[in-house]
Order: structure tokens, then C-alpha cells, then sequence
């Protein structure tokens, strides 16, 4: 939707507001719906760089993968047993994750179990559990998933297995025995096990009409899942992931992986893109991903990539992955994670979708939360989201605020609600029962898992999860940082202090978390919405802002600069909402929650100096 169809829209709306807001609620209405909510939850588009919805505010998705159960058979590929769990996974995924969004995870070989035949009762399932994260107001982006191409190819004995293509399709190569060698981490198994990276090579070379095959499926499954959906609902569906974490398995010879991205991955994404087009995903992106090891941090391990040859555009997303290596690996990082760690990582993240010509999702990240390694967790996440944040360390933000850069969109690996509790035959081996953990080749990544009375509840700190962030901008964000305050042990980690150039903005924050965005105005008449962790009640969170200053903000009204609400889906979860009608003019937002009533003075000071601040750095 343009501009100016955007205004207009935001101008009837509020002509005819009253009737909106006192009238019946809309059929197609989720609970807590605001005037402007229906627009907004129209197709989220590409534009100028950026994700933006049905009313052109720029969005930002955060959120998480659900879930690596797809991964496991004992639910039949699927990442909950059943939708009553999915319900209750999505409501705990927005009110204690703080999410607006999931990459949901799908399986090739529960898709078609026989070549040729989809299986509509999956497909029935599937839709069924993405349908109560959408009725949560969550947004969705399914994914095929895949990881060493196939349990199938692993002996019932085997140290490791794998998940995607279905049997039929490795029954059809002569695959060598599995074995990988002296491998510690099943990632290894991508390069060093003949198995599998000869499986790997056939799929991408379209051996016995493998890829045809999956392309028909995938094809298949987009045009169901729209059909059983109602508009609505599709609405919050973003796009598709088609292929997790593509890798070459073998090049030919005197072939690059440059190369190998240009000749034979490109290739297949226009194709999926075509078979998107034709299932009735014409206005939804492809969120393709790059060769897997394009930006691995560890040098011997890096491949030239990167999607380096191609121009996405605004019919495509540039989806990568990130993993600290050094610091999984226990070898080649001997300390915890610092300040700044990843900003160039993920600052690489934003130059490469800036080239390409649209946005970028990191719809992978995180740290193993059990095993020698799992101390740097707290340190590692808590970089991870303040690259995805802003391109600027906290030691520098204040001093450089207009580098941020735009704010990332991510997903976090993963949310199991199944965590520690699963009963997975590995390689259908009832001996080796897996019941620990993800159950997936010793992993343990899952934010979240059900207590003894079946709740959900977090395995991380909710101040690093449940986070402020510019969740819809009405105009461009031009920065934005949040220091969560959040814990390593009993450490408080406090990367990004106030200024005591600011004494009183840093008196209003005290030890609290606080968030500040900047942003320039557009003429829309819809807020700028921020997301309001559970750790911002109404009863102690400040705004300071041009717009004025609040303490616990009121409720919504169309006359109200700053108040909170309700965000769409009925889970609890709340936002803030900032509203500047006028276009072409710097807005900032101080949000805290470290003041016990703020006197006016202390308010008005801090507003004072933000000004400047803002005044000097944006000039």
C-alpha cells in the first residue's frame, strides 16, 4: 500500500471512528483490536528496505522458531501433539517471550510420506497449529526444515540423525554407510559425512527428480494452507522459508561456492518463488536463505557467499543464520561474550540486504543452555539481541546514536514447550529412547518448557527475552537501543549506561531497563507502536518523550500523544503507542521503568536534556 493510500485510509478512519469504536466488533476482528489494527494486519510487504504492513509503518518481527520438534517423529513432524498445545504455546510464546512473530517449522517427509502423494491429514494438522498462532496475533513464516538432509540415512545405532527428505527419497541413491569420523558436533556431519553431503548433492542436483518432487510438494502445501485459512488469517501469514541452512553437500569440480550459490541455489529460489506465485502467494516474499557457512565466524570454516550475485528485491527476504562457532566450540572462545560482540557480524547482516535491495531476518540464533559451553549463554544472547538492536555497541550509542542502523528482525532458536520432557525413538531405535533436552543430537536451546502442572515458563531471563522494541514505526526508525539489565549468575549486565552528561535521564532510569527510540514522522495518523514487556506494568513505566512526558501511560485514545494498549490476540501482552501526525519531524521516546513517580521537575529536566542530545546528534 502506498503513502498516500495509507493516509487516506488513516483520515476515513478517524472520520468514521466513532462507528468503528461503538459499533459491533468486526467478524474478522482479533480481541483487542484498535481503529487501526485491521488495516495494519494486511500482507506484510517489502519496501524501501524494510517490512511494512497494511498501513506502511516499517515492522520489526521478534519472535522464535517453533520448534525443533518438528524435527523429531514422536509428534509426527509436527511441532505440537496437538492444537490445544499450540494455543497454549502461542499465548505463553507472546505474554512471556515477547514475541510478534515465529518461523514455523514444516517436514518434507511427513508432508510426503509417499512420492507423489501429499498427505492431507498433515497438511490438516499443520495448518490447524498455524492457525492458533495467527488467532494469538502472532505473524508466521513456515519453513521446510532440514538438517543432514534426513533421519533416514542414519543407521539405527548411529551417534546422530537427521531430519527432512522423506525415505522414499533416500531409498532412491546408492548412499555410502553413514559415518562421519571423529565428530564432536553433529554439524559436522554436513561436510564430512559421505551420506550425507552426496544425499545433499543429488537433491540440488535434481537427481531422480528429487527437487521437482519437492517443489510439487511445496507448492502443494502453500496452496492448502491458504484455502484453510480464512483472509484474515492468511493476512498474518509474512512468506515462506523455503530450504533451512542450504549447502552445496559436494561441488563439482573447479566449482566455488560463489559460484554454486550463482548456478545452482539462485535457481532453485526463483523456482520456489515461482511455485509460490502459483499457489496464490504472489504478495508474499520468499525468505531465502545464503550458503550456510557465509558468515561463519570461525576462518576455516567460512565459504565465499552471501547471495553475492543477486538482486532480491522486494519479492524476496535475505534470511541468514547466526551461531557464535568459537564460542559453541569451547576451543576457540575462552571468555563470555562482551559488549559489542556481534555488531559487525550482524552489521555485515544489514549490508548485505541493503545490496541485494530488500530487507533481512536472522531467522536462526542462539547458545546451547546445558553443557560445558552453556555459561556463556547469558553474555552470548544478551549480544546477540543488542546487535539485532542497533550496529552500535552501548559503550558508543550515545555518542553515535545515527549509526544504528535499521532493527533487525529475528527468531530466536527455538521455543519447545516440550523442553526436557520428550519421548523420542532415535533413528526408531527403542533403545536409545530420548527424553533430555530438545531430543535432537544432544541440543538444548528451548527458551521455554512446562513446569510439573503443565504451565509455561521461561528456562532464560525474561528481561533478555521479553524486550522493548519498535514493534511498528509510523515513519523511519532512524535508532533505537534497550538495555535489559538482564543477568549472567548474579551479575547484573549493564552494557549501555546513561550518559552523565544526562543526569537526570539518568536518575529517571536508575537501575531500571530502559529504551529509546528515535524516529521521523510521515504524515500517518496511526502510532508508532513499542512492545511493553511484562516487566513495564502501567504502574511504573516513564515516557519521556517530545511528544510529552508520562507516568503510567493512559489508555488509548485517538487524542492521546503516548498510552498503552493491548496488543492484538488476547494473550495479555501490552504495547506502547506513540502518536505524531506530522511529517518530516524527529520524534524520540525515552521508555524506563527505574522511577518511582517521577516529580515534574525531574520529568521536565530530562525531556530538556534528551532534546539536546537529540538536537546535537541528529542535527
Amino acid at each position: 500500500m502506498s503513502k498516500l493510500r495509507a493516509h487516506l485510509l488513516g483520515v476515513l478512519v478517524l472520520l468514521t471512528g466513532l462507528l468503528t469504536t461503538t459499533g459491533a466488533q468486526p467478524a474478522s476482528a482479533l480481541p483487542d483490536d484498535l481503529w487501526f489494527d485491521p488495516a495494519a494486519a494486511e500482507t506484510l510487504t517489502v519496501q524501501n528496505g524494510r517490512f511494512t504492513d497494511g498501513l506502511g509503518r516499517e515492522v520489526v518481527l521478534r519472535g522464535y522458531n517453533v520448534s525443533g520438534e518438528t524435527k523429531l517423529k514422536e509428534n509426527n513432524g509436527l511441532p505440537f501433539a496437538s492444537v490445544a498445545d499450540a494455543k497454549k504455546s502461542a499465548t505463553a510464546l507472546r505474554a512471556l517471550g515477547g514475541g510478534n512473530s515465529v518461523r514455523f517449522l514444516l517436514s518434507w517427509a511427513y508432508a510426503e510420506p509417499v512420492r507423489g502423494q501429499v498427505d492431507a491429514a498433515y497438511l490438516a494438522a499443520a495448518t490447524g497449529q498455524i492457525r492458533a498462532f495467527l488467532d494469538a496475533g502472532i505473524r508466521v513464516y513456515p519453513d521446510f526444515h532440514q538438517d543432514l538432509y534426513s533421519r533416514w540415512l542414519f543407521d539405527s545405532d548411529s551417534w546422530y540423525t537427521g531430519d527432512g527428505a522423506p525415505k522414499w527419497a533416500v531409498d532412491l541413491g546408492d548412499y555410502p554407510d553413514e559415518y562421519c569420523g571423529i565428530c564432536p558436533f553433529w554439524g559436522q556431519n554436513i561436510t564430512s559425512n559421505a551420506a550425507v553431503t552426496q544425499a545433499t548433492y543429488d537433491f540440488w542436483h535434481n537427481e531422480y527428480g528429487l527437487q521437482e518432487a519437492f517443489l510439487d510438494t511445496a507448492q502443494k502445501t502453500m496452496a492448502y494452507v491458504k484455502q484453510n485459512l480464512t483472509a484474515t488469517q492468511f493476512a498474518g501469514v509474512v512468506g515462506f522459508d523455503p530450504w533451512n541452512e542450504p549447502h552445496p553437500g559436494t561441488l563439482d569440480s573447479g566449482q566455488t561456492s560463489r559460484a554454486w550459490e550463482k548456478d545452482v541455489l539462485w535457481p532453485f529460489y526463483v523456482k520456489f518463488r515461482a511455485r509460490m506465485d502459483a499457489a496464490g502467494w504472489q504478495a508474499k516474499p520468499a525468505f531465502v536463505e545464503p550458503n550456510l557457512f557465509w558468515n561463519a565466524n570461525i576462518d576455516f570454516q567460512k565459504q565465499e557467499g552471501g547471495l553475492l550475485d543477486a538482486t532480491l528485491g522486494s519479492r524476496y527476504v535475505f534470511n541468514t543464520h547466526f551461531y557464535d562457532q568459537k564460542a559453541i566450540s569451547g576451543v576457540f572462545m575462552w571468555g563470555k561474550a562482551e559488549d559489542g560482540q556481534y555488531v559487525g557480524d550482524f552489521g555485515t547482516v544489514r549490508d548485505r540486504a541493503t545490496a541485494t535491495g530488500t530487507t533481512a531476518i536472522i531467522s536462526e540464533f542462539g547458545h546451547p543452555l546445558a553443557g560445558s559451553v552453556s555459561d556463556k549463554a547469558p553474555t552470548v544472547y544478551k549480544a546477540m539481541y543488542q546487535a539485532l538492536d542497533s550496529r552500535v555497541k552501548g559503550a558508543n550509542w550515545w555518542a553515535n546514536p545515527a549509526s544504528s542502523g535499521p532493527v533487525l528482525s529475528g527468531s530466536q532458536w527455538q521455543w519447545d514447550i516440550y523442553n526436557g520432557r520428550h519421548h523420542e525413538l532415535m533413528n526408531d531405535n527403542p533403545n536409545e529412547v530420548q527424553t533430555e533436552g530438545d531430543a535432537w543430537n544432544d541440543e538444548d536451546l528451548s527458551a521455554v518448557r512446562l513446569d510439573d502442572s503443565g504451565e509455561a515458563v521461561l528456562r532464560q531471563d525474561a528481561r533478555m527475552l521479553d524486550r522493548v522494541y519498535p514493534s511498528a514505526t509510523a515513519g523511519r526508525s532512524l535508532a533505537f537501543t534497550y538495555e535489559d539489565r538482564s543477568r549472567d549468575g548474579s551479575t547484573t549486565l549493564t552494557w549501555n549506561p546513561v550518559p552523565s552528561s544526562l543526569p537526570n535521564v539518568a536518575q529517571l532510569v536508575g537501575s531500571g531497563q530502559y529504551a529509546l527510540q528515535v524516529w521521523r514522522s510521515d504524515g500517518s495518523a496511526e502510532p508508532t507502536e513499542l512492545h511493553l514487556p511484562a516487566s513495564f506494568p502501567n504502574a511504573s513505566t516513564t515516557v519521556v518523550s517530545d511528544l510529552g512526558t508520562v507516568f503510567g501511560p493512559p489508555a488509548y485514545t485517538r487524542t492521546t500523544p503516548i498510552a498503552a494498549a493491548a496488543e492484538p490476540g488476547g494473550t495479555g501482552s501490552r504495547r506502547l503507542l506513540l502518536t505524531a501526525a506530522d511529517s518530516g519531524v524527529l520524534h524520540y521516546a525515552l521508555v524506563a521503568n527505574g522511577a518511582t513517580a517521577p516529580s515534574a521537575a525531574v520529568l521536565s529536566a530530562a525531556r530538556s536534556e534528551l532534546s539536546s542530545w537529540m538536537a546535537a546528534e541528529f542535527n
